[in-house]
């Protein structure tokens, strides 16, 4: 055998290895594109029902959303009827109330005023800072300076 012939069978024993290796790589290749197709396969199944049903909740939070909105403008619009039917109620019926008020009052100070003009009865007092003075000083000192 010369060294040609050597060579040549050096080379077809190389080439023969490494088609073997290509041949095992581009099997687990092929498996391993099988396993992904039926992965996607299933994940597509899968995927649409989820979608179907995130698109229903969708609709659903939007119908919700759309009656929240109705309702909360129903209650801004009954808010702003309650303040202009204050507003209207303070000026219709508040000036009449105040006049009414003053009005006992001052017949209940004249009426007061009246009692305590009556002889017999004793001075009224006043209450300053927690004490209790006789509301007529005067009264008292003269009464001491003549007994």
């Amino acid at each position: 055998m010369s060294g040609g012939e050597v060579a040549g069978i050096l080379v077809a024993v190389f080439w023969a290895i490494l088609v073997s290796f290509l041949a095992v790589a581009l099997a687990r290749l092929a498996q391993t594109l099988k396993a992904t197709t039926k992965l996607v396969a299933d994940v597509t199944d899968q995927a649409v029902p989820l979608l179907a049903d995130a698109s229903d909740a969708v609709r659903s939070a939007q119908t919700q959303l759309d009656r929240v909105d109705a309702i909360a403008s129903d209650v801004q619009e009954v808010t702003s009827n309650a303040s202009a039917l204050s507003t209207t109620v303070a000026s219709t019926f508040g000036g009449p109330l105040v006049k009414v008020a003053a009005f006992g009052y001052g017949v209940r100070r004249a009426l007061g005023a009246r009692k305590e003009e009556t002889p017999g009865k004793a001075p009224r007092r006043t209450v300053i800072v927690g004490r209790t003075v006789p509301s007529a000083r005067k009264e008292k000192r003269g009464r001491g300076k003549k007994d």
